[in-house]
């Protein structure tokens, strides 16, 4: 547990430098592409101030225009106005006005997107116009509005610190300052323009940056997980192995301990002067003797599995016959350690069969049924043959299999660690052996079970 925590901290911790690395290393891009294209703009911004020269008037014709022929009214207007708040509605209305004009009947813009598209650059942005002084001139000059720090401000080269100074933002380029000295009115304003495309351009000219830091990201994520999920199967396996050699030790310390206990009995004055205990006493040896064999014979027949490819002696053999004969041979050997049902519809089928471990695949699920069940035990088998496969369900009301241990009973060495099931001895090897014949044969085992309903266990072979 702790080496699978330290893995999992250290992998964050190296995940989490990664895109932090990354990050740096984007913003930076970002930052760059940012003040490349800011460069850019605002040097084609003052190229197309420049060639305005002498027809500037010319981009602001319709303006002057509409300007000119209000303020003749207003001047008219503006003396016969005594009460100081209808004063100021009407200097906020004239306000209003040039700001309306301004905006929407200058050709400064159409100007400007013009002489971006023909120098090959992206010509969307939008305009935004900044009244710092209005005048309205008659008998008396009557001022309608003065930015606070108009009086600070002078004509400036530095349009990119001014822009920033005004606006606040790397976005927005100050294109030029103007003002207007006519017969009715004095008019400075700021025209700026935002780059509204900005964002996209970065993103294209960085999207093959991108693309590789999500994909390294991508990479690195899929190898911790593949790390990860090897360790975690290295650290199955390993508690698989321990509860194999636990179960084996106990399996084998079993008959060993009573062959010891059987050989001391002999010993005995009194039991070697009874013949009838000395004969149960060596059927005891010579049945302890056999089963142990058996247990060494298993782990053998394993570790040659394990080399070699599973070799099978197939014979063309009547699948319901041999059915039949299989379990009457476990009802005769077991008496009453279960009621069996049988139901087949196999029509005849035959199918190419090695009958020893044919026989073995079922009499190891029909001696699960009896051992795994803490009630009187009742077992259905049905079989028929479809589709060119035989198929045969084992079903029993034993203790059932957790949907988590239904993912690992057929593995080696494999024992369900959940409920009471260690009271039941084994090795873990009797669902592995059947899902080795199975497959040996070009089948395969499925098991479906519910905790405490029992289990249906299906076999498929082709025939």
């Amino acid at each position: 547990m702790q080496k699978r925590n330290t893995v999992l901290i250290l992998g964050i911790i190296a995940f989490a430098i990664m895109i932090i690395a990354q990050v740096i290393i984007i913003r930076g891009g970002w930052k760059q592409v940012d003040e490349m294209l800011y460069l850019r703009y605002r040097s084609l911004s003052q190229e197309a101030n420049i060639s305005l020269r002498g027809s500037r008037s010319m981009v602001f014709d319709t303006v002057n225009y509409l300007l000119d022929y209000y303020t003749e009214s207003v001047v008219k207007e503006l003396p016969k106005i005594t009460d100081d708040k209808e004063l100021e509605n009407k200097k906020e209305e004239i306000f209003e006005y040039f700001s309306t004009v301004l905006n929407k009947e200058q050709d400064l813009s159409q100007y400007l997107s013009e002489y971006f598209e023909n120098q090959g650059a992206e010509n969307e942005f939008t305009h935004r116009i900044v009244i710092t002084n209005l005048e309205i001139l008659g008998d008396d000059t009557l001022s309608i509005y003065r930015d606070p720090s108009f009086r600070e401000r002078r004509p400036s080269r530095d349009f990119e610190g001014l822009a920033h100074s005004l606006t606040g933002s790397t976005s927005t380029i100050l294109v030029n300052r103007f003002w207007f000295d006519r017969n009715n009115y004095a008019l400075n304003f700021n025209y700026f323009i935002d780059l509204t495309f900005k964002r996209s351009m970065i993103f294209r000219e960085l999207s093959a940056s991108l693309g590789m830091s999500i994909f390294s990201i991508l990479i690195v994520v899929m190898i911790f997980l593949y790390t990860y999920r090897n360790l975690m199967e290295e650290k199955r396996l390993s508690n698989l192995k321990t509860d194999f050699i636990n179960n084996m030790t106990h399996e084998l310390k079993t008959p060993l301990a009573t062959i010891t206990v059987a050989g001391k009995t002999l010993e005995m004055e009194r039991i070697r002067t009874d013949e009838s205990k000395i004969l149960d006493t060596a059927k005891l040896i010579g049945k302890q003797s056999v089963h142990l064999n058996q247990l060494i014979n298993m782990i053998l027949e394993i570790s040659m599995w394990e080399r070699t490819e599973f070799q099978l002696d197939k014979k063309k053999i009547d699948v319901e016959e041999i059915m039949n004969d299989i379990v009457f041979s476990f009802r005769t050997g077991c008496g009453d350690c279960a009621s069996l049902t049988e139901k087949y519809t196999f029509n005849g089928a035959k199918a190419d069969i090695d009958l020893v471990y044919f026989t073995t695949l079922i009499n190891n699920l029909l001696s699960n049924a009896v051992k795994y069940s803490e009630k009187e035990s009742v077992i259905n088998i049905e079989g028929e043959a479809d589709n060119n496969n035989i198929s045969i369900k084992i079903a029993d009301n034993g203790i059932g299999i957790s949907r988590s241990d239904q993912k690992h009973v057929f593995d080696k060495f494999y024992r369900a660690s959940s409920g009471n099931i260690h009271k039941y001895k084994g090795l873990g090897l009797g669902l592995y052996y059947v899902k080795k014949i199975a497959v040996a044969h070009g089948g395969d085992v499925t098991v479906n079970s519910k905790p405490g309903k029992g289990s249906i266990f299906t076999v498929t072979i082709p025939y």
